[in-house]
Order: structure tokens, then C-alpha cells, then sequence
């Protein structure tokens, strides 16, 4: 060819082929992930964004391959031999982050809680993306059936290892407590979706037996990431909007029995920020009604499953005015955040360390958020 080029020979010894790769300049030599190694001692390649031809000699391949694998991963190992008891199905949420976990190659426990009022019963968990399906017995949350649980519990440790079994709580407020409690004195890492209770408790009793969890009031990636770069700011310019008036409406599906955890936390910032005596029992504006709901923009297809929050800060004078909006609608969203924070709380679990309350915010940090 006219233009300056290099070519670049690889012999694959168990293939007894010769690679050839020529390389046009200025081409951008890229390597977007390393996720086909054809042999160990062979390239990876793949196409980049920009469909520049992607190129690495064998050494910085593997490399390269490997820093991959461990960043995807995040240490998790193989996931597969997870399996994950997902509580508080057939309710919406915990049957969507059950399904999420099929779709992350995650397996589900064959037992898992549902309510104490819920009769027994065995369903069919199917994730519509990858075909993925398990049936898991459902058994209520008495004390009769908690014992079945721990029996059950012990069964599943014997056979697939007891590091290997974790929980998802999605279950009701009014548990939230007891179900911590419960899964610490069974030494059974949890990830708890589920908001309300006493929060301030549950982390009391987590931290005093040395609990392994992951709790947070949200579970999606990006907001999260809102939420830590709320926090930052609030640290760094406290009363930076000092005489400011906050408003908070948040809306979501008429099932939902308590107010936005994410509305609790991101107001703890904004208050901060703007020395606002806002109460977060009195002065949050719960929507929980379809009309209501409508009202203020949620789409009618969302009024079973949707998440929407303003919050408004206004200057003394009302000449200046400041406004935050996270609107979501389905749960898809919190379900997929829920099955890499249970990845990466059994990567904590594998590592030896001692039991430890993480925030969705480690999970990010961590670059565990797929």
C-alpha cells in the first residue's frame, strides 16, 4: 500500500497457523476488551468504537486480558457457583431482581421468604432476555417457617458451600428489622433493597455481629452516582445556598408503603447545602394516587412501577431558583444494580475480611456497577 504500514506475524502453535495483521498508520492502534483470547500465546482483538482495527504483541495482550477480567469481575470469581435467595417474591421488585440475577449468570436458591400472610408455594422465575429460568419454593415468614428456612439453609451450604449463599431482601418495611437480624445471626450476607424500618438500628445490629450486607436506599447506578456527587458537594460547600427554601414531591406506585429512601438521603445533602429546616417526616410530598401521579408526569404505562423526584430550592426573594430532578420509570434499573451489589458482596465474602456494612456508593467506587 502507498501509506506507511507494519506488518505483524503471530504463530499459534496448537492452532499451526500464522497470523498476519497489517496495520495502516494513522490508524489508532486500540484495544476496546480483551474479550476473545484465542489461545495463550495468541491475540485479542476486537473491534473498537470507532472501528479502528485493535492490535497488542501476545504479552501486552494478556495483560491486558487479565486486568480486564479482574476489572469486569471486580474479584467476584466465578458467580456461577452462587446462589442467591431472593426474599419477598412474588412481590415486583424482588421477582424483577431475581430476574436480573438470571440475566448475570447468577443462580437462584431453590428456597427463598415471602410473607407471613402468603401461603406456600413454588414459582417459575424466568428472565425473558436470556431464556433463564429456576423454580424456587416460597415459604412464609413465620416462625414455623423460618425454621424450615434455616433447615433449608443448611442443606443448600452443605452442597454448594456456605460462602456460595446469599440473600436479596425486597420483602416490606415492617420487616426490614427483623430480616437483618435474622440473616446476621444466620451468617448469611444480604443485600437489603428494602427501605424503611429503623435504619439507624439495623446498622447498630449489622455492625455489632459483624454482618456482611450491602444497604442502601437505592440500587440504580447512576443515581447512586448523583448521590455521591451531592454528598461531595455538601462537604465541600456547606451552606453554599444558605436561606434557600427546599420543596421535595416524589411519586411512586401506590404499593409502595413508605416515602422514598432516595428522597431521605438526597435531602440529607440538600440540607446541608441550604441550612433548610426541612422536616423529612412532615414535609416530603408523597404522591401515591394514579390521578396524582399523572399530574406530575409519570407516564400512564408507569403508574405500577415508577420513581419520580423534584426537588426545588428557591432564594428568600424567589428571584433565583434551583431544581433536581430524577425521574425513573419500570425497575430495571434498581434490579441489575441489585445483582452486581450481591456480586460484589460475595467478592467481600471470598476475600476472607471481616464482616463490613457496605453503601451502593463502594459498589460504585469499586467499578462493580455493570
Amino acid at each position: 500500500q502507498a501509506a506507511p504500514h507494519i506488518n505483524e506475524s503471530i504463530f499459534c502453535t496448537p492452532c499451526n497457523i500464522i497470523i498476519v495483521i497489517t496495520i495502516h498508520q494513522p490508524h489508532q492502534i486500540i484495544m476496546k476488551s480483551a474479550i476473545s483470547v484465542l489461545v495463550a500465546g495468541a491475540v485479542a482483538a476486537s473491534l473498537s468504537e470507532t472501528n479502528a482495527f485493535a492490535f497488542q504483541s501476545t504479552q501486552q495482550t494478556l495483560n491486558r486480558a487479565k486486568a480486564t477480567s479482574i476489572q469486569m469481575s471486580s474479584g467476584d470469581g466465578d458467580s456461577s457457583s452462587l446462589r442467591i435467595m431472593v426474599n419477598g417474591m412474588p412481590g415486583p421488585m424482588a421477582t424483577a431482581a431475581a430476574e436480573a440475577c438470571l440475566r448475570k449468570g447468577l443462580s437462584l436458591s431453590p428456597i427463598a421468604m415471602t410473607g407471613p400472610d402468603i401461603e406456600p408455594s413454588t414459582i417459575t422465575v424466568s428472565d425473558d432476555v436470556t431464556g433463564n429460568s429456576a423454580e424456587v419454593r416460597l415459604i412464609p415468614a413465620s416462625d414455623e417457617g423460618r425454621e424450615d428456612i434455616v433447615s433449608s439453609l443448611a442443606g443448600l451450604r452443605e452442597s454448594v458451600g456456605a460462602e456460595n449463599v446469599l440473600a436479596i431482601d425486597y420483602t416490606h418495611p415492617s420487616a426490614v428489622n427483623a430480616n437483618g437480624v435474622f440473616y446476621a445471626e444466620n451468617k448469611l450476607p444480604f443485600v437489603m433493597g428494602t427501605t424503611g424500618g429503623d435504619r439507624e438500628q439495623l446498622m447498630s445490629d449489622m455492625e455489632s455481629r459483624d454482618a456482611f450486607a450491602v444497604i442502601a436506599p437505592n440500587m440504580g447506578k447512576q443515581i447512586v452516582a448523583m448521590q455521591a456527587g451531592l454528598e461531595d458537594l455538601a462537604e465541600k460547600f456547606p451552606s453554599a445556598f444558605a436561606g434557600y427554601k427546599l420543596e421535595v414531591t416524589e411519586s411512586h406506585q401506590k404499593t409502595k408503603a413508605d416515602t422514598s429512601g432516595t428522597a431521605k438521603a438526597v435531602i440529607g445533602s440538600l440540607k446541608t447545602l441550604s441550612d433548610d429546616d426541612f422536616d423529612l417526616e412532615e414535609d416530603i410530598k408523597m404522591l401515591r394516587d394514579d390521578e396524582s401521579s399523572l399530574a406530575f408526569g409519570v407516564p400512564e404505562d408507569a403508574m405500577n412501577g415508577h420513581a419520580f423526584h423534584t426537588y426545588t430550592l428557591t432564594s428568600p426573594d424567589g428571584s433565583v431558583q434551583f431544581q433536581l430532578q430524577h425521574n425513573v420509570s419500570g425497575r430495571t434499573v434498581y434490579a441489575e444494580g441489585t445483582a452486581d451489589a450481591v456480586k460484589f458482596l460475595a467478592s467481600k465474602v471470598k476475600s476472607g475480611m471481616e464482616g463490613k456494612v457496605f453503601s451502593m456508593i463502594d459498589v460504585l467506587s469499586e467499578g462493580a456497577l455493570e
